[in-house]
């Protein structure tokens, strides 16, 4: 199936382009590409001398990435992790500070309708979750080598999952390795039950916690957050939509200096931002609600360096 059969609603679309853009020509970058929605909007808000460097690890996602910079000179692409900015700065001899930096944190529709990428409960396909196919290890591969008390932690930490120890000791005890997202879900609700009262499916919070973890999201975040004062030019911003929890605390403890961050996850990382930001927050209006469902969950934060 084509990658057009598989479509984007960007979230926050006008609020975010709104907050971003401080300077028509400026230099911007979209850290999570996707499908391009948000990045097809902020050029038409841009003039002829602007740049927008794009980034991607998703292969798909830079497919549909360079047919736009084939069709706009402005727009250069990167196949890499958007915690790797400041080394792709530095490689290309970069010495212009960002003048925005937006990024959409998470798994896109695409990728969600996508049997063949293994993100949903809903679509039986390989237990896969990697936002780039050719890198790193499947979900399938981590949960047949990991021990019991790591798959445990790993779906507690990162997907706040109550039973997570009752998971992840159904999950070593099948006869055979989980290879596909039906029979992971089907497990996972073997061990909970259904609540009608949830609206929920059982397996959520574990698919969640299991993508984040193969694709190191978390850590991607708090490097790019550590970053800012390398990549931002005085009164830029960084404009971030998430749809957890703990990306949203990630955000706001790292400029905010609190050394309690991700106190209690497996990963500490230590932070030196040094300049002052101011931090707004924003949430998706009735009108966007009504017919985007994903905007449910969203929150854009807004990072501006005084």
């Amino acid at each position: 199936m084509s990658d057009d059969a598989f479509s984007h609603q960007s979230v926050l679309l006008q609020e975010s382009i709104a907050a971003l853009v401080t300077k028509t020509d400026g230099f911007y970058i979209d850290a999570t590409y996707g499908r391009g929605g948000h990045s097809r909007y902020l050029l038409k808000q841009l003039d002829s001398k602007a740049k927008l460097w794009v980034f991607d690890k998703d292969p798909v996602a830079i497919a549909n990435a360079q047919d736009l910079a084939r069709q706009d000179k402005r727009v250069s692409v990167f196949n890499q992790s958007f915690s790797l900015i400041k080394e792709a700065l530095h490689s290309h001899d970069q010495t212009r500070k960002v003048d925005g930096l937006l990024c959409d944190f998470g798994v896109s529709s695409p990728q969600l309708d996508d049997a063949k990428r293994g993100f949903s409960f809903l679509k039986d396909g390989p237990l896969d979750m990697r936002m780039n196919p050719d890198e790193g290890q499947s979900v399938a591969e981590f949960l047949a080598s990991a021990a019991q008390d790591h798959i445990s932690e790993i779906l507690f930490q990162y997907g706040e999952e109550s039973q997570a120890r009752k998971i992840a000791k159904a999950i070593k005890n099948t006869s055979e390795p989980l290879t596909t997202t039906s029979q992971l879900a089907q497990l996972i609700q073997q061990v909970k039950g259904t609540n009608p009262a949830q609206r929920k499916h059982p397996a959520t919070q574990s698919f969640q916690a299991l993508r984040i973890y193969i694709n190191k999201e978390l850590e991607d975040i708090s490097k790019l957050c550590k970053d800012l004062d390398y990549i931002l030019a005085p009164k830029g911003a960084l404009v971030a939509i998430s749809f957890h929890s703990l990306e949203d605390k990630i955000i706001k403890k790292v400029v905010q200096g609190d050394q309690t961050l991700l106190r209690d996850l497996p990963f500490a990382p230590e932070h030196h931002v040094a300049f002052g930001y101011r931090i707004k927050k924003c949430l998706a209006n009735d009108a966007e609600l009504a017919h985007n469902i994903r905007a449910r969950s969203a929150i854009m934060r807004v990072i501006e360096r005084r």
